[in-house]
């Protein structure tokens, strides 16, 4: 039994307010002492950073689609394990899941299966009586979502608030927040979304604390707090990343990061470990050699068009990637970390890796995929299935080699990225705690 009390914020649309609150929240509820557990619904890599400033614990990512219905609550208990507290930031609107799978991976879908209320953040900014409309319609759709309160963003003033109370009293749903309009607390977003916090960690750090003051000042915590503990046990075990004999020596599997490789789940380090693998961490824009002893690499997604001129700049380091991939040694990348193996990245070069040659795009590349691997490789045997995620604004071309690493069965059916020697290299995301043996291969493959 998982007994965290445990919250969900969710909102009507995206653009809401969804981050602040739940960011705020956690900030608050940290500094009053407890022992906040950090998750978010779906793939987004970059609010769990600012969450992790929040509460100074991990973000935690729980994605329907990609790790299974089965997997949320055990992956929760895991994350939350310890905890006085859990906020889940929901994802896009409260019903909106993966296109065409109904609820799957919604938000909705996510609280329900952590028995969780939900706490409904609503932009206010252009209705007054007619938010009572809009919560009611939200909480009487699905009567297994349970709402428990509301947090209006974006009130213009006293008597603006006065006329949303007024209009929600008759909802016989709880107001347990206010938020006025605070532009100071906005954070900077690009292409992909919010910048990430390894890029501004100053300016997050302030960011952070802002949203905090905000929620604390705005919102009733006491009442907040009390919902999150009406949270029923939660039935089943925690997720566990898998133990295994450890080899004789443990490999060392280099993991890139830094401000041009932000996008990792907590999950893969922790499997990677478990599997006896030692994890060392390095910069591809100021390491100019991997870490001593390297016998494998991940290099996950992030934002290497931002960095590809410091990127290009390290010559030592791209030198040191390219001879351990040319010696077969086990080299797992995701989107950014196929940009940094290609041959170049908007015309400055990069690994020489793969010959395929990246640039922008006007284009976003979203969605999810349901995969098949095509050929063995250092992360999956052929024929190996996997759902995954994509989300880049750049083209590779070509986009995949003689043998790629995916089959893609959706939206559109297309092979795609590259296998050769001990390379894995693709635009796709995976979450490795949905396929546990991708970890252990990877660092069996270390000692090939």
């Amino acid at each position: 039994m998982v007994s965290v009390p445990r919250l969900v914020v969710a909102a009507p649309a995206s653009g809401s307010g969804k981050t602040t609150v739940a960011t705020g929240l956690m900030a608050a509820f940290a500094a009053r002492g407890l022992a906040v557990s950090p998750h978010k619904v779906g793939p987004d890599y970059i609010d769990p950073g600012y969450h992790a400033l929040a509460t100074g614990r991990p973000g935690r990512n729980l994605d329907a689609y990609m790790c299974g219905p089965e997997l949320m609550a055990p992956l929760f208990a895991h994350g939350a394990r310890g905890c006085d507290l859990a906020v889940v930031e929901g994802v896009m609107g409260l019903y909106d899941g993966a296109s065409g799978q109904g609820e799957l991976a919604s938000t909705a879908q996510v609280s329900e299966l952590l028995r969780a209320p939900v706490v409904l953040v609503v932009d206010a900014s252009s209705q007054s009586r007619s938010v009572a409309a809009l919560v009611h319609g939200f909480a009487s759709w699905d009567p297994r979502v349970r709402i428990g309160g509301v947090i209006l963003n974006k009130v213009a003033s006293d008597r603006h608030e006065a006329l949303l109370r007024e209009a929600l009293d008759e909802s016989g749903l709880p107001v347990l927040g206010v938020l006025r309009r605070a532009p100071q607390v906005a954070t900077p977003s690009r292409h992909l979304g919010l910048v990430p916090v390894a890029e501004r960690r100053a300016e997050a750090l302030d960011a952070v604390r802002a949203m905090g003051d905000r929620v604390r000042e705005g919102c009733d915590l006491d009442a907040l707090l009390a919902l999150a503990r009406s949270a029923p046990d939660l039935p089943g075990e925690a997720w566990e990343p898998a133990s295994h004999p450890a080899p004789p020596a443990r490999p060392v599997i280099a993991v890139a990061g830094g401000p041009a490789f932000t996008f990792a789940y907590a999950e893969h380090a922790e499997l990677l470990t478990a599997a006896g693998a030692e994890v060392a961490v390095f910069d591809p824009l100021r390491d100019e050699k991997l870490p001593a002893g390297t016998a494998g690499l991940v290099i996950g997604g992030g934002f290497p068009e931002m960095y590809a001129p410091e990127l290009s700049a390290n010559e030592p380091l791209r030198r040191a990637v390219a001879e351990l991939a040319l010696s077969g040694a086990p080299v797992a990348a995701e989107c950014a970390g196929l940009l940094y193996l290609a041959r170049e990245l908007d015309g400055r070069p990069m690994c020489g890796v793969l010959d395929a040659a990246g640039r922008m795009s006007e284009r976003l590349t979203l969605g999810y995929r349901q995969a098949v691997a095509v050929a063995d490789s250092s992360l999956a045997a052929a024929g190996t299935r996997m759902r995954g995620h994509e989300f880049h604004r750049t083209v590779l071309e070509p986009g995949a080699g003689t043998t790629p690493a995916w089959g893609l069965h959706q939206p559109e059916r297309r092979v795609e990225g590259f296998v050769q020697q001990g390379v894995h290299a693709s635009y796709l995301h995976t979450h490795w705690a949905a396929a546990p043996g991708v970890a252990r291969r990877l660092v069996e493959r270390c000692g090939a």
